[in-house]
């Protein structure tokens, strides 16, 4: 009910937005082109559509031919400025998600910067091939060679409104911006007619193309590899274990189905996206284990948040032992070759020797 008086300012929000697309649409704001491959990936609204593992796949595609960075500006960081990833990165330097991408890729640079069109500039500098950036749909003083647009399979934008009433960043038709359109966390037994429903509320243009992905879930992996081991039974016996399962990201819903073919008796302690794991966190996920009254009982988290309790002081013999993330990864429902060669053929047409 009293959501409603958020309309008002909803109406402000989007006053604001529409007049500033304006002025980059008529060339008052200016947008930088740069003579190499910059790849901009982000969302029309906010959180939970995949940005960070749909940025690991475009690293993987392209990181034995090319030399690849990703900048990011770093969300809740507590440094300033440029900052590039070191080799074992902390998340209150560079940010949880950059710090997830640079510990799967620890060949590529990975850096950060609010500014981002000097960050590429010193990308640029450092003899990168391509830029990657992450979360930079909105970001339009960086006008990117190939913008790819995600937008949640489960949440649509159509009839969503704009903040703080509703989800949307910006008003629904920005996604003529996009070069690519994403559809993330589609059923894997996605029906041709579920697909033309997505592509009539979506309503792509003539030049855009639109893919449908989803998420592939990895195996039990530990928290703590010096501390904890994947329990032998739960390879095998998964369906007796109680699953307390810990997340502070935007959209825990795929993680929770996935979990579902696992086990039915699931637990679930949310926080807020990003969560830093203070002492009272992680004593109700202590307390909440300890409550469990199932022998077999395991804890499992996201990889963003494993970084996070990587990082956490002081933490309990009882976590230590317990705590486990599932990788995910991402995988086309289908064309995922047209993707790869769409990708592939922009930068090396666009490659700097060009």
């Amino acid at each position: 009910m009293f959501r409603f008086l958020l309309y008002p300012f909803s109406l402000i929000y989007g006053s604001i937005v529409l007049i500033r697309n304006i002025l980059f649409d008529f060339h008052i704001l200016k947008s930088r082109e740069f003579n190499f491959p910059v790849i901009a990936i982000g969302n029309i609204t906010v959180g939970g559509t995949g940005k960070t593992p749909h940025a690991e796949y475009l690293v993987k595609l392209l990181k034995d031919k090319y030399r690849v960075a990703v900048l990011s500006r770093g969300y809740k960081r507590k440094t300033k400025g440029f900052v590039v990833a070191e080799k074992n990165p902390k998340s209150e330097d560079i940010g949880d998600e950059p710090a997830q991408i640079k510990m799967k890729f620890p060949e590529i640079e990975v850096a950060v910067n609010a500014n981002r069109v000097k960050g590429i500039e010193i990308l640029e500098e450092r003899k990168n091939d391509l830029v990657i950036l992450d979360d930079a749909f909105q970001h339009r003083y960086v006008k990117p060679g190939l913008s790819i647009l995600l937008i949640d399979y489960n949440r649509r934008i159509d009839e969503d409104f704009l903040l703080p009433f509703g989800n949307l960043r910006e008003n629904a038709r920005e996604i003529r911006r996009a070069d690519i359109i994403l559809i993330t966390k589609t059923p894997e037994s996605l029906k041709p007619i579920n697909r033309r429903l997505v592509l009539d509320r979506v309503k792509p243009y003539p030049y855009q193309e639109v893919y449908f992905t989803t998420f592939t879930y990895g195996n039990l992996s530990s928290v703590f590899t010096n501390k904890s081991v994947v329990p032998e039974n739960f390879k095998t016996r998964h369906e007796l274990y109680t699953i307390l399962l810990v997340t502070g990201i935007a959209s825990s819903k795929p993680i929770i189905e996935y979990l579902k073919t696992l086990s039915l008796d699931i637990k679930h302690l949310k926080f807020v996206d990003h969560s830093e794991y203070d002492k009272t966190k992680i004593n109700k996920i202590l307390s909440t284990f300890k409550l469990i009254k199932n022998d077999n009982k395991i804890i499992i988290t996201t990889e963003k948040d494993a970084i996070k309790f990587r990082e956490a002081k002081n933490l309990d013999e009882l976590l230590l032992k317990n705590m486990f993330y599932i990788p995910i990864e991402v995988s086309f429902i289908e064309r995922e070759e047209e993707f790869n060669e769409q990708i592939t053929k922009y930068v090396s047409k666009n490659k700097r020797n060009n």
